[in-house]
C-alpha cells in the first residue's frame, strides 16, 4: 500500500470501508493522512478523516470517531468543497442519530439529499433517504419509512456505475418498514432474498444486519425460538468484528424473546450475555461520550461549520436558502418587509486570467468580510455561488435597503488589494428586492427578482445598484 500515489489510497479507503472492512480502513487512512499532510494535500486529509469517523463509528469507538468528524469539519472550513461539505453533512447526522436528537438528524439528512442532488452524487442521496428510513422506523413512523426506503433505492439505481452494496443497504430498510407495518407477505418475500444474496460473504456488517433483521421478522411471526436462534447468529457475527453498539440492541431482542417464551433457564443466559455488553460499554464510557464532546469538540461549533461556506467564512447557499425561507413564511404571516440584495463582483474574470484563480480566491476573501461588517446581526449573508453573494435584511424598507446597497459598494471600492505592487480596483454591482409586503415567500423567488435586478445593474455599466420595486 506504500507504493500507491494519493488518488489511489483516497480509492483504497473508500473501497476498504464500502467492503465493511473496518480494521483495514483506519490503517489506510493512517497513510493517507500522513502522505497528506507531507504532500498539503488537503483532499487526502479530508478523504482520509472521513473515512477514519465512519469506519471508528461502525466499531463503536465513538469518541475516537467523534475527533476524526471535528477534525474533517475544521479543515472542510478552509480546504474543503462542496462535496466534502456534503460528507460534513452525514457527519452531522451520526452525531444527531447518537445523541437521539432525531429533528435534527433528519434536518441534516434534508440537506444532504438536496446538496447531493445538485451533485448528482446519487450514492450519498441514497444513503441519506436510507438513514432518514432507519429514524423514520425508530420512531414508528412506518409508512413514511417506507415512502422514503422506496426513494433510496430510486437513487441507488441512479449511481453510475451500479453499485450493488448500495441497493442492498436500502433494501434492508425497506424490509424494515415492511415488517413495521406487518405488511408479512412483502417482508417475507424481501427477506428471504437479501439472506441467500451472495454480496454477504463480502459484507459482514450487513450479513449482521440480515441476521437482526430476520430475528425481528420471526418475532414479528411469532416464532420465538427460530427468531432467538437468527439473534444468536446475528450476536456471534457483531461480536467477530466489534459492532458494540448493533450488538446491544441485538442482545436487548434475544432478552425479549425469552420473556415471551417464559422460558427462565434461556432468558438467564440471554441476561447475562446483555450485562456483559452493558458492562463493557460502561466500561468504555461510550454512553456518556455524547454528552462529553458536547463541551469538548463544541457540537455547536461544528453543526455552524457545516452550514459555512468553505472559500469566505459565510453562510453556503444551503443554509441561506433554508433559513429566508423559515424568514419569509413567518412574514407572509406578519406582513413583515424582507429584502434581499444579490452582490456580484466586476470583471472577475479578468483577474483570474491576469493574476490566477488563487488570487481571484483572495479578492472573493476581501469583499466578503468587508461586505459582513455591514450586516446587522439579525440579518444574513451568504455565498450563493462563485464571485456572488445573498444578502437577506430583516424588518426594512426599499429605501433603507438601498442606502445598505450604497454602503457595502462603497465598502468595496474602498478595498486595498495588491498585487505586484499595484493597486487592483475592485468593484461591485448590485441588485435589490422585497417580499412585497411577504407575498414573496420562498428564497428562491425573492432571489430570483434581486439577480435580474443584478443583470440589470450589470447591463447598465456595472459598479452600480438596481432596483426592482
Amino acid at each position: 500500500m506504500e507504493s500507491l500515489n494519493l488518488i489511489e489510497l483516497q480509492q483504497r479507503v473508500s473501497q476498504l470501508r464500502l467492503e465493511g472492512k473496518y480494521k483495514e480502513t483506519i490503517e489506510a487512512c493512517f497513510i493517507l493522512q500522513e502522505k497528506g499532510y507531507a504532500a498539503n494535500d488537503y483532499k487526502s486529509i479530508l478523504t482520509a478523516l472521513i473515512n477514519k469517523a465512519a469506519a471508528y463509528y461502525n466499531i463503536g469507538e465513538i469518541e475516537e470517531a467523534f475527533h476524526c468528524m471535528d477534525k474533517h469539519l475544521e479543515y472542510c472550513v478552509d480546504h474543503g468543497d462542496a462535496a466534502d461539505q456534503l460528507n460534513g453533512y452525514n457527519i452531522l447526522f451520526l452525531l444527531h442519530e447518537h445523541n437521539k436528537d432525531y429533528i435534527k438528524a433528519k434536518s441534516t439528512l434534508q440537506k444532504a439529499m438536496k446538496l447531493g442532488l445538485s451533485l448528482g452524487k446519487y450514492n450519498i442521496v441514497s444513503n441519506a433517504y436510507s438513514n432518514y428510513s432507519s429514524v423514520l422506523a425508530t420512531e414508528e413512523l412506518f409508512e413514511e419509512a417506507l415512502i422514503h426506503a422506496k426513494k433510496g433505492l430510486e437513487m441507488a439505481k441512479k449511481q453510475e456505475p451500479r453499485t450493488p452494496i448500495l441497493e442492498f443497504r436500502v433494501k434492508l430498510n425497506l424490509a424494515n418498514a415492511y415488517i413495521g407495518l406487518n405488511d408479512m407477505a412483502q417482508a417475507s418475500s424481501l427477506v428471504d432474498a437479501l439472506r441467500l444474496d451472495p454480496i454477504l460473504d463480502s459484507f459482514i456488517r450487513e450479513k449482521t444486519q440480515v441476521a437482526d433483521l430476520y430475528g425481528r421478522y420471526l418475532i414479528k411471526e411469532k416464532r420465538y425460538m427460530e427468531a432467538y436462534d437468527a439473534l444468536t447468529i446475528a450476536k456471534e457475527l457483531a461480536e467477530s468484528y466489534q459492532d458494540k453498539n448493533l450488538l446491544k440492541g441485538i442482545l436487548e431482542k434475544r432478552c425479549s424473546i425469552c420473556e415471551l417464551m417464559e422460558d427462565v433457564h434461556l432468558g438467564f443466559k440471554a441476561q447475562k450475555d446483555y450485562i456483559a455488553i452493558l458492562d463493557d460499554l460502561r466500561q468504555q464510557e461510550i454512553t456518556m461520550t455524547a454528552m462529553r464532546l458536547e463541551v469538548k469538540h463544541d457540537l455547536a461549533g461544528m453543526e455552524r461549520r457545516a452550514n459555512q461556506d468553505y472559500l469566505t467564512g459565510l453562510y453556503n447557499r444551503s443554509y441561506i436558502e433554508t433559513t429566508a425561507n423559515e424568514m419569509l413564511e413567518k412574514a407572509y404571516i406578519t406582513g413583515e418587509k424582507i429584502s434581499c440584495i444579490a452582490l456580484d463582483l466586476d470583471n472577475l474574470k479578468g483577474l483570474n486570467d491576469t493574476y490566477g484563480h488563487m488570487f481571484g480566491d483572495e479578492v472573493i476573501k476581501e469583499v466578503a468580510h468587508a461586505c459582513q461588517k455591514l450586516i446587522r446581526s439579525g440579518d444574513l449573508m451568504g455565498r450563493f455561488g462563485g464571485d456572488e453573494f445573498a444578502i437577506i435584511l430583516n424588518d426594512i424598507t426599499m429605501e433603507q435597503t438601498r442606502k445598505k446597497a450604497e454602503q457595502l459598494m462603497e465598502a468595496v471600492s474602498e478595498l486595498t488589494i495588491m498585487k505586484n505592487g499595484n493597486l487592483i480596483p475592485v468593484t461591485v454591482s448590485l441588485g435589490v428586492a422585497d417580499n412585497h409586503d411577504g407575498q414573496v415567500t420562498s428564497f428562491t423567488a425573492l432571489f430570483h427578482e434581486a439577480d435580474i435586478a443584478l443583470y440589470q445593474a450589470k447591463r447598465g455599466g456595472k459598479n452600480r445598484i438596481h432596483m426592482i420595486q
